[in-house]
């Protein structure tokens, strides 16, 4: 594969002139179909796609904040000592409580009489609302802008989640519907921010520009899960609705800086600096602007290379919920860490997938800039990378057994390599369709998200009760093997190749 580079020229004052050295050309995956000239202007070193960066970044963080805070909660509001289980520690399949365990600092029981079972649908009611409008998410954010669907979204989010404690309180129906309210408000964040990078990123960053986004996700879970843990172990106001006052609070917070400082597109941005406006928009290329236009539903349903992403998606969604939802039970049922404990130590592997995810992504576009790899088999590689290795730190999790330190090491280290989706199929929905990758995102995410809400329910189901290495082995060899056998299918049939309906009639004639 054979990639133009950027010649260092002079920029010419002159906004009429036109910049005759751009290259045209397209490689096997439709790369970049435009790298232009070096027209950037140096002399900013905070431009106004970095800022997108920064508050996207911070706006991801604030959602998955405001969306595993209950993950910690449950196990503060849950009354375990009511309730009967079949638990027996001293059983061979069992893990005994260690000699150290100061059993003073674990949080009073709650007041809440919910089962497994129970707290399965409670953990999973968020991904009823979540699944419900990733599409019209991002359809709407291709029609009026990413910057007011991913600012509403979250606002919501936000203000649900400030309700939530109240709403469990008053009564179970009501806060299932709370929760399925605050889950269709950060529904639409992830299809709108998709819209936005493919209106504001230039191909050849857009591997590490999504890892730096995107990766507020874990951000927001690295300081979430500690956080909460703290907020539940306090005696003012109960404790454990402060997890959802505080990160509610910061969503407000956040709202504010959105609005005025980021806009839908370079073209519409007043104070961008008019070289970095003229790089991104050469970078992209021609932009089809009849957003209205009829969307080619039956061409999106059937392209096999879109089935690939969403396979795979499901499969990370189920590996990945597992461990963000349930992960925290079963260190407190099973390997019995206080809840401090619990908190702080399921947050590394989150720390350490933010941090490699990020590594990795710019490595995978340093391959891509010397060409080195096609893009198609850049995000094959990367995917697997992703897929698999963290489904080995599941199957490491079950053959370990109560080895709780060596668990939390294995955690953490194949934790990491989660984060090299964003090189994988995290990213391809642009390279089939700019015009389209909100919308294809939100088919997509949703698909992948009902394991948001099957995989807490399945687990629920497994163990019923049963808090023993057996039934959680099965838990975790069922994700495993649902991760890695959907990335095996992504693998046959992804493709990076834009396809012939991404772009309207108007515009395809004029190329």
């Amino acid at each position: 594969m054979v990639l133009p580079h950027e010649p260092s020229i002079n920029v010419l004052e002159s906004d009429s002139e036109s910049e005759e050295d751009s290259v045209v050309e397209e490689d096997e995956d439709d790369l970049t179909k435009i790298i232009p000239p070096q027209i950037e202007d140096t002399k900013r070193i905070l431009k106004a796609r970095h800022v997108l960066g920064i508050l996207g970044f911070l706006g991801f963080a604030n959602v998955y904040a405001m969306r595993v805070n209950l993950s910690v909660a449950i196990v503060a509001m849950v009354n375990h000592t009511a309730m009967v289980t079949n638990v027996t520690n001293n059983t061979f399949d069992n893990c005994p409580i260690p000699a150290s365990t100061n059993t003073t600092i674990k949080p009073q029981d709650g007041t809440f009489m919910w089962d497994e079972k129970t707290q399965g649908i409670v953990l999973g009611s968020f991904f009823y609302g979540y699944v419900l409008t990733q599409v019209p998410g991002g359809r709407l954010a291709e029609i009026f802008g990413g910057k007011i669907v991913f600012g509403c979204g979250l606002l919501t989010t936000a203000i649900f989640t400030l309700l939530t404690p109240i709403a469990a309180q008053l009564n179970f129906t009501f806060f299932i519907i709370v929760r399925v309210i605050e889950g269709m408000g950060e529904g639409v964040t992830f299809p709108a921010m998709h819209a936005m990078l493919a209106r504001w990123i230039p191909p050849l960053e857009r591997s590490k520009f999504a890892a730096y986004v995107y990766a507020g996700a874990n951000f927001g879970t690295i300081l979430s899960l500690p956080i909460s843990g703290w907020l539940c172990g306090l005696k003012f106001m109960g404790g454990w609705p402060l997890a959802f006052y505080v990160f509610g609070g910061l969503g407000i917070v956040w709202l504010v800086f959105w609005i005025f400082f980021i806009y839908d597109t370079p073209s519409s941005h007043p104070r961008i600096c008019r070289q970095e406006q003229a790089y991104i928009l050469a970078s992209i290329g021609p932009q089809d602007e009849d957003d209205r236009a009829p969307v080619p539903w039956l061409q999106i349903i059937t392209c096999v290379p879109l089935w690939a992403i969403l396979v795979t998606m499901c499969g990370q969604a189920w590996a990945f919920y597992t461990q963000l939802t349930e992960m925290p039970t079963y260190m407190s049922e099973i390997l019995h860490f206080d809840i401090q404990q619990n908190s702080i130590l399921s947050a590394i592997p989150y720390l350490t997938s933010w941090i490699a995810g990020i590594l990795i992504s710019i490595f995978a576009d340093w391959l891509l800039t010397k060409g080195y790899l096609s893009l198609s088999t850049s995000y094959k590689i990367f995917n697997s990378i992703g897929s698999i290795v963290p489904s080995l730190g599941l199957l490491g999790v079950a053959w370990l057994g109560c080895d709780r330190m060596l668990i939390q090491v294995v955690l953490a280290l194949t934790g990491a390599f989660s984060g090299a989706t964003y090189a994988g199929s995290a990213t391809n929905h642009i390279a089939l369709s700019p015009k389209y990758a909100g919308t294809m995102y939100g088919i997509t995410n949703a698909a992948g998200n009902i394991c948001g809400f099957l995989a807490p329910y399945a687990i629920g189901m497994i163990i019923q009760g049963k808090e023993t290495l057996g039934q959680w082995r099965m838990v975790f060899y069922l994700a495993a093997g649902i991760n890695m056998g959907s990335n095996l299918f992504y693998v046959a049939f992804a493709s990076a190749r834009e396809q012939p309906w991404s772009r309207s009639q108007r515009l395809s004639s004029a190329n």
